[in-house]
């Protein structure tokens, strides 16, 4: 009988820190995935894999959110019942333990508020560049000020290639000179 946690980030520059410390820690294991979507069914996730391998019958899965457990309502209440199947209980930090009956249907109920939640930053996110595009194409300047869409550039395309190809210089060499990652010099370099 273990306790087991179970973190997920949705980026590389997110932390599972915050999740840890929220759930008080002392688990006897932890799984984690850093930087998988949330769009990525549970069973598909490394971290949530070795989890679904090395759980047993009589230990508890503590989680920080329903939303960790799967992509959407139905991923998410698929993977609470094989656990559940497996005689593995599932707490979830701040709603407590879930078990068959009544808490599945609150579990389905949150995981279904946590679905709506997600399409409307979906929504909103997507109302966001439509108007930054309109200010664009009308100031040339988005709503907020910027000069285009997206990341700035850390550097001009045309400049880092012709000095790549002025000095002969390697994609590292390159990117070293310029202060950019070996990934955007080459993508500098195939734009051109």
């Amino acid at each position: 009988m273990h306790r087991v946690a179970y973190y997920r980030v949705s980026t590389t520059d997110q932390s599972i820190e915050a999740q840890r410390h929220a759930m008080g820690g002392g688990f006897d294991q932890e799984f984690k995935d850093e930087g998988v979507s949330g769009g990525v069914p549970a069973a598909a996730r490394p971290g949530f894999a070795s989890l679904l391998q090395s759980i047993r019958k009589g230990d508890t899965l503590h989680v920080y959110a329903v939303d960790r457990l799967g992509r959407d309502a139905l991923d998410v209440q698929a993977t609470v019942r094989e656990l559940l199947r497996r005689g593995v209980a599932v707490e979830v930090h701040g709603l407590g333990r879930i078990a068959q009956g009544v808490g599945e249907l609150i579990l389905a109920v949150l995981a279904q508020v946590a679905d709506m939640e997600r399409a409307r930053i979906v929504e909103r996110t997507a109302a966001g560049r439509d108007k930054a595009r309109a200010a664009l194409a009308e100031t040339g300047r988005t709503h907020k000020g910027k000069a285009s869409l997206g990341r700035p550039q850390q550097a001009d395309p045309a400049a880092v290639r012709a000095w790549r190809t002025e000095q002969g210089a390697s994609i590292a060499a390159t990117a070293a000179h310029w202060g950019l990652s070996p990934a955007t010099v080459k993508r500098y370099c195939a734009g051109g």
